[in-house]
């Protein structure tokens, strides 16, 4: 485990950029002492020394709190002058790049400047040599992990089983998994049970280490409570004396793991280690050896909070344990709360307890703790109490909840916990996906900086840590979306202080000037008054409507023109699916720490050229934006640019010099311009594209030999390909060779091409994109044959429309296929539509072979295709839908239609 400090992240980043060469030259252009910078970094490492053990003690003592949250403002103060100085530096580099007198940013004169950016130095130096001083009064020592948290009751074996509810059908999917032999080849088999604190492993590995069937399974058990400090010795030991029935005297780890290897020969035996959070593999490989002389079919059950412990150890599939249904919770609740009583017997506390039931979100460990702090008490103002409180208000001897997910909190790695904290900002319930959080932490610069360039890929690293560790959950089993817990939710508001503020209603109560990051609930018309006091948040880095949904509103004008640009330490500004908004305003260069800015689904129709002068931006977001025709002519100068998505709009052409953005990684479409606009061989300048991408307007390629340098093949992280011509086109050679330029690479998994005017398609079409899964063919009326789709073992999705040139569908279709495969082996969907002078479609026949075509397709449809005649393929015996529609001699020769859940004729 690498626990550390919330601050420890973010000084890092300090660190990181008072020795970054933007700041350093700074100081040397200008000949400015460097003395103030050394102080600061000298400050603020004396500083860092102490904060393990300030941080834990903050949560006991509240002037250690206040001076934390003291140091938290300095810091982002301190960051938000280095970001100054950095992108002043970098602006004039741009300047000298272009050669241009345009002024990117609205700055004073020099002079003012600097003396502006000294001014702001001594300030932050003056506070920190305060809090330096305070750092000794406070009695703050250095600690390299922090004090460690208050130490976790150990757990034991022994179970009440009449107090557990809700675990039966989790008991008996573990005990088949106890009985099974899983097939891993070894004779022991791990079991991990992970879920988050409080969510009841411990309670179910006590019913499973008790439950008679599983006693009389097994020769011998043992029981460990290993919790936070992973003791091989300890452990070992503990299993010894269980298996033994007696102590051991000796603390050699050779002498224990000698005598536990030789007692379990030959028996069939079931440890559960209960609550593990070590994650080193080394480790757990020297606790595992004496166990390999186990009997067949050997058990270990162990717990844990964390993925990455459970992967480590796994024979089988994780089981990840999930909260309480609301049924279970209130009745686990009510013995508590009520004892022996019935609570109907209690009915003006009932619907006071079943909200306690929502705030507690099926947490087994919640019910226990508020049934017991309201144990026997009957007065209603008691339970309002308890619902009304906010569940950190506890002390840790009244909750066991407050230890159990702080404890989680505790061992997370300093970089995560800004990250944890962050998402605060989002309402209980609240569901994201994990590419737009990663986007909104580098935004916030909580990235800590690798030595590669990919921020993305950290960002993606931190995710998954955090979903390992239990802190976000897929919201469904098939979604792609995320959620937090609502008591993890409650952790992060907690954690994260009067720096996060979430509006709940329209009121801005508990703003204070130390807020940084600000989320709200959007409503049909968000007034001015509702934003007022931000006039006193000049540090305010995250501006979000926190219910992004199908909610359209509307929003003050005068938000947009005077608020906001007053808030110049934005880091990320949200505007998406304000129905009024037409128009950014010039001051948006204001903005100049803008990082993330996203105004999808509005009905902008431009964007100022002041846009351009935002140099730190990295994602800009106008899906949607009906209304926008054009990009301004300088948006080149956006070099830091890395996630540009303008799918949805009626882009005319992209501006000249996108090239320059080198840094790109998404940019959904490149519409190629007629008079003058970027060419298709910028799109060659983006190494790094991945996700989809769209080409439109092929037509505008003046050159065929052009599209080759593109060079689509090398880049390697595209999943999606579309391939549009604007119209008819007149020339086929000249789009037969575009198309065969613009060659994606192998592992392609989606393509399209609408209005492509050659006659056949190029040879990469068909076989050569061997792990595509899906295929539109739409409107390419030259074309007379279809490419041998058949050979493509992966596609489960095919769309054919509009080919008016295909009479025939033939034997090219399903390609040659040998004895062992099947043509379109993986096919479910396929969409015949509007083929007009399409007559005969021929089965695919292969009796020599015994092969089948087809064998996986569930729904057919053939539509508006009023000439074909025959054309059902030979195998439909997984068929669910099929639909033919203005097919009418094809319905007139249907063949016998097997049973299928959807017919429509």
């Amino acid at each position: 485990m690498v626990e550390g400090a919330f601050l420890s992240a973010f000084l890092q980043v300090l660190f990181d950029r008072m020795a970054s060469h933007e700041v350093l030259e700074f100081f040397s252009r200008w000949k400015l002492s460097k003395e103030p910078l050394m102080r600061l970094k000298t400050s603020l490492l004396f500083i860092n020394a102490v904060l393990n053990d300030a941080e834990e003690k903050q949560i006991n003592n509240p002037v250690v709190k206040d001076w934390v949250n003291e140091l938290k403002d300095a810091a982002y103060q301190a960051q938000d002058l280095l970001d100054e100085i950095a992108t002043d530096v970098s602006r004039k580099k741009l300047e000298a790049e272009l050669k241009s007198t345009v002024q990117l940013f609205n700055l004073t004169s020099h002079s003012s400047f600097y003396k502006e950016i000294n001014l702001k130095l001594e300030e932050i130096l003056g506070r920190l040599k305060f809090l330096a001083k305070q750092r000794d009064l406070l009695g703050l020592k250095e600690r390299s992990g922090g004090e460690k948290p208050s130490p976790k009751r150990p757990t034991t074996s022994l179970v009440e089983e009449s107090g557990v509810y809700g675990r039966d059908g989790d008991t008996e999917a573990i005990i088949e998994l106890l009985q099974a032999d899983d097939g891993s080849g070894y004779n022991i088999s791990v079991i991990p049970i992970v879920g988050m604190g409080g969510v009841g492993k411990t309670t179910l590995a006590q019913l499973l280490y008790n439950n008679k069937m599983v006693v009389e399974n097994f020769d011998v058990r043992a029981w460990v409570c290993v919790s936070q400090e992973f003791d091989v010795l300890r452990i070992t030991k503990t299993i010894l004396e269980a298996v033994t029935s007696s102590t051991s005297d000796t603390n050699d780890l050779d002498l224990l793991q000698v005598r536990l290897n030789k007692i379990l020969v030959g028996k069939k035996f079931l440890i559960v280690l209960d609550d593990i959070w070590n994650e080193n593999y080394l480790d757990w490989e020297v606790l595992r050896t004496p166990f390999k002389s186990g009997a067949n079919g050997s058990k270990v059950i162990l717990t844990t909070r964390n993925e990455t412990v459970a992967t480590i150890a796994r024979t089988v599939k994780t089981y990840h344990l999930k909260p309480l249904t609301d049924e279970d919770w209130w009745l686990l609740f009510t013995k508590h709360a009520f004892g022996n009583r019935e609570s109907t017997a209690y009915p003006n506390l009932e619907p006071i307890g079943k909200e306690i039931v929502k705030k507690c979100n099926g947490l087994p460990l919640a019910a226990k703790t508020l049934g017991g702090l309201l144990r026997l008490k009957f007065d209603p103002k008691e339970w309002v109490k308890i619902l009304e409180s906010n569940i950190w208000s506890f002390s840790e001897c009244e909750s066991n909840i407050l230890p159990a997910l702080r404890l989680s909190y505790h061992f997370l790695p300093s970089q995560l916990k800004p990250c944890f904290a962050y998402c605060s900002i989002f309402p209980k319930n609240f569901k994201f996906k994990k590419e737009q959080l990663v986007l909104l932490w580098m935004a916030e610069d909580f990235l800590l900086h690798p030595k590669r360039e990919n921020l993305e890929e950290v960002g993606v690293e931190y995710f998954n840590d955090l979903v390992s560790r239990s802190f976000f959950q897929r919201s469904s089993a098939t979604s792609q979306c995320y959620v937090m817990h609502d008591l993890l939710n409650d952790l992060a508001l907690f954690v994260s202080g009067e720096f996060c503020f979430r509006m709940e209603a329209e009121n801005s109560y508990g703003l204070s000037g130390k807020t940084r990051y600000f989320s709200y609930p959007r409503t049909k018309f968000d007034a001015y008054e509702k934003f007022e006091a931000f006039h006193g948040a000049k540090g305010l880095r995250s501006f979000l409507p926190s219910n992004v949904s199908s909610l359209f509103g509307c929003l003050s004008t005068k938000v947009i023109l005077h608020l906001l640009p007053e808030l110049r330490s934005l880091r990320v500004l949200s505007l998406s699916q304000y129905k009024n908004l037409t128009v950014l305003p010039d001051t948006i260069c204001n903005l100049k720490q803008l990082r993330y800015l996203d105004v999808s689904h509005t009905a902008i129709k431009i964007l100022p050229d002041s846009v351009c002068t935002l140099y730190n931006l990295q994602t800009l977001l106008l899906s949607c934006c009906r209304s926008l025709t054009e990009l301004p002519a300088n948006m080149g100068w956006l070099i830091n640019m890395r996630h540009l998505d303008i799918s949805g709009t009626n882009l005319i052409e992209m501006p000249l010099l996108m090239g320059r953005l080198k840094s790109l990684q998404t940019l959904t479409s490149f519409v190629l311009g007629k008079k003058g606009g970027s060419s298709i061989k910028e799109l060659g300048e983006f190494q790094q594209l991945k996700g989809s991408l769209s080409v439109l307007m092929l037509e505008n390629v003046v050159d065929a030999r052009d599209a080759l340098e593109a060079n689509l093949k090398d880049k390697l992280q595209l999943n999606e390909l579309i391939l549009k011509w604007g119209g008819d086109t007149n020339d086929s050679k000249k789009d037969r060779d575009i198309l065969d330029h613009l060659q994606p690479h192998a592992n392609l998994r989606r393509l399209t091409i609408k209005n492509y005017g050659g006659t056949i398609f190029s040879d990469w079409v068909g076989p050569a994109s061997c792990n595509m899964v899906s295929v539109q063919i739409h409107n390419c009326k030259y074309c007379l044959f279809l490419p041998a789709f058949g050979k493509l073992p992966s596609l489960v999705f095919l769309s054919i429309e509009g080919l008016d040139g295909v009479v025939t569908i033939g034997r090219e279709f399903y390609g040659t296929v040998g004895s062992e495969s099947k043509p379109f082996a993986s096919l479910q969907t396929l969409r015949i539509k509007n083929m007009l002078q399409l007559q005969e479609w021929l089965p695919f026949r292969d009796d020599d072979e015994g092969v089948v075509a087809f064998p996986r397709l569930q729904h057919l449809y053939i539509q508006n295709c009023c000439n074909l005649t025959k054309g059902l393929p030979d195998s439909l015996f997984s068929l669910k839908t099929l639909v033919i529609e203005k097919c009418q001699q094809l319905v007139a020769s249907l063949p016998h239609v097997p049973a299928i859940h959807e017919l429509k004729l």
